[in-house]
């Protein structure tokens, strides 16, 4: 019951936020599948099924959770550990989702606490623009974790061969356009997920290229943050669900 307790305050919590922060599809399936350990093909029965968790869909047809499903959908999988049947998981987000619309104030201030991370997590950024690579390194570091920047499509790739990162963050625009292969190396490679970021809505392209997400620059400080923090696994709301029976 306790546990139960702790969801209902946090679904409040991500009802209540309807801002660019939790609303926006931003993760790829496959980067919800790894953040929450559920395969992409339950996270397809569950939708068709059920019809609860609907994902925006990309012109291209990429479905595109936001932060506010990512969390619904570690409730349902938390309650399913618990011994609940998918059909009554769904059923208790579905009540926990009303009462709390039906408590909603006129006005809320969202804040997520930090999250201590267990070790250092580098993050690669590979940008075009040094002004844009600073600002997220600002944002980066205040939360702890150790970042490289690089302006150069050749020295990323050599980085992630050599001394992969925790997380690369890909502007698709750098070196004349080479974003895109980049995001396809780091995928063969596999050593690291990969935040696309673009002035430019090149969403479907950076998802097809094996990016887990994507965010239209410029970006949100608030936004971008919590998004690594989600691709790292160091989100303070998905660790909430990291024991296992």
């Amino acid at each position: 019951m306790a546990s139960l307790m702790v969801h209902a305050w946090h679904m409040d919590e991500a009802v209540l936020d309807d801002g660019a922060d939790g609303a926006e599809g931003v993760y790829s399936i496959g980067a919800v599948a790894r953040m929450l350990g559920v395969p992409p093909q339950t996270l397809r029965a569950w939708e068709d099924r059920y019809q609860q968790i609907v994902p925006a869909r990309s012109d291209g047809g990429q479905r595109l959770f936001s932060r506010d499903q990512v969390d619904q959908l570690l409730f349902v999988r938390d309650q399913i550990r618990q011994g609940l049947q998918p059909a009554d998981a769904h059923r208790l987000l579905a009540q926990q989702l009303q009462e709390a619309a039906a408590a909603l104030p006129t006005e809320t201030h969202r804040s997520e606490p930090r999250a201590g991370l267990d070790a250092a997590v580098e993050v690669l950024i590979a940008e075009r623009d040094r002004y844009a690579a600073d600002f997220a390194d600002y944002f980066l570091r205040t939360e702890g974790y150790v970042v490289r920047v690089v302006l150069d499509a050749a020295a990323a790739v050599e980085i992630l061969r050599d001394e992969p990162p925790s997380l690369l963050v890909v502007d698709l625009l750098m070196s004349g356009g080479a974003g895109l292969e980049l995001c396809r190396t780091a995928h063969d490679i596999g050593s690291a997920p990969v935040l696309a970021v673009s002035a430019v809505e090149l969403r479907d392209q950076a998802l097809a290229a094996g990016a887990e997400a994507f965010l239209v620059k410029p970006l949100d400080s608030l936004q971008f943050v919590s998004t690594v923090r989600d691709l790292v696994g160091t989100s303070a709301y998905l660790r909430r669900g990291e024991n296992r029976p």
